[in-house]
């Protein structure tokens, strides 16, 4: 995993990261909360793990600028502070967990592995179209920065019949059968059809292959 790492205690910062790559993790370490909010204007990471008094920026305004911007990434709390409404603060911004210190580095990694297991769990079940868009198979909703968005009958079902037949080509029979119920539209049609729905995303994930018909292919971030 990519992690991010927001910590101004030095000793403490050293020792998280030497033992999550130990682990054979990738770990971008940070003492200052601008520095961090700089490089997560540009740069994608799997969890992030927040002290919460930290200089220039804490780690709750990060967390409440990266909810701004619609930035999800999971967010684990590490923080001295115990009062209930500062925790109760952490989750309600969207933490996924909150450690108290001081704590065990094992109990560290077990929280983060129990956040991986929900991601994964998540990522079964949707698939991941562009750099914003992703498809929950299960309710067949398509989101936008984690948002459903609204479509047609027509265009909710092409959608589905796309993202149950990730990475393969979709036939206009195809299209013919599962969209239209069998009717006897042409292969115009639905491509008109198709390009209405493409004009309404902001982004584009759905191929068109030529006299074959349309695909959209599990979206993969490089980083």
């Amino acid at each position: 995993m990519k992690i991010l790492l927001l910590e101004d205690e030095l000793m403490l910062q050293s020792s998280i990261c030497e033992y999550l790559e130990g682990l054979g993790h990738m770990v971008a370490v940070f003492s200052d909360g601008n520095r961090a909010k700089e490089v997560l204007e540009h740069e994608i990471f799997d969890i992030l793990i927040l002290d919460i008094n930290v200089p220039n920026i804490d780690g709750f305004t990060l967390l409440e600028y990266l909810n701004k911007r619609e930035v999800f990434t999971p967010v684990l709390f590490i923080s001295a502070m115990i009062d209930i409404d500062d925790i109760s603060r952490a989750f309600s911004l969207g933490a996924y967990d909150y450690l108290k210190k001081p704590f065990h580095l094992k109990e560290l990694w077990l929280r983060i592995e129990r956040i991986a297991r929900q991601l994964e769990s998540h990522q079964r079940t949707h698939v991941v179209l562009s750099e914003n868009y992703s498809y929950d198979k299960q309710k067949n909703i398509l989101y936008y920065y984690d948002k459903p968005q609204e479509l047609t009958k027509k265009q909710q079902l092409i959608l589905e019949l796309l993202c149950k037949n990730v990475d393969i080509n979709v036939s206009f029979d195809k299209f013919r059968s599962f969209v239209w119920n069998h009717e006897p539209v042409d292969n115009a049609t639905i491509r008109a059809e198709i390009s209405r729905l493409c004009r309404m995303l902001k982004e584009e994930f759905i191929q068109n292959i030529k006299s074959v018909g349309y695909r959209v292919n599990r979206y993969v971030r490089i980083s």
